[in-house]
């Protein structure tokens, strides 16, 4: 029997994490770092550092950026959600809207 982790996701969230954990992998072994080193510097267990590379959805945000700043991409956490291009245009249609009113007399 499998163990379930209990979260249900969309399966284009599943591959999204997914493809997050094998970037984080990929970047710790061009650099060279054992799955040790990183765990210490983010201060988190060996199979912590297995489950991120898997993209575990089970594991926080905080634990992920923990390790990318372990591996020495810290910031890019910050480049999530940067460039809202649907929102943007969300935006400018409701400012358009609001302003092609009418207006009382």
């Amino acid at each position: 029997m499998s163990k379930r982790s209990g979260v249900i996701m969309y399966p284009k969230v599943s591959q999204n994490l997914a493809t997050v954990g094998s970037q984080i992998k990929k970047a710790r072994l061009r650099r060279n770092l054992s799955v040790e080193l990183v765990a210490s510097r983010a201060n988190i267990s060996r199979s912590t550092v297995w489950q991120v590379e898997k993209g575990s959805p089970t594991v926080s945000i905080g634990i992920y950026a923990s390790v990318l700043s372990a591996i020495g991409l810290g910031d890019d956490i910050t480049k999530l959600a940067q460039e809202d291009t649907k929102g943007i245009l969300i935006e400018d249609e409701n400012l358009r809207k609001r302003a092609s009113g009418r207006r009382k007399s």
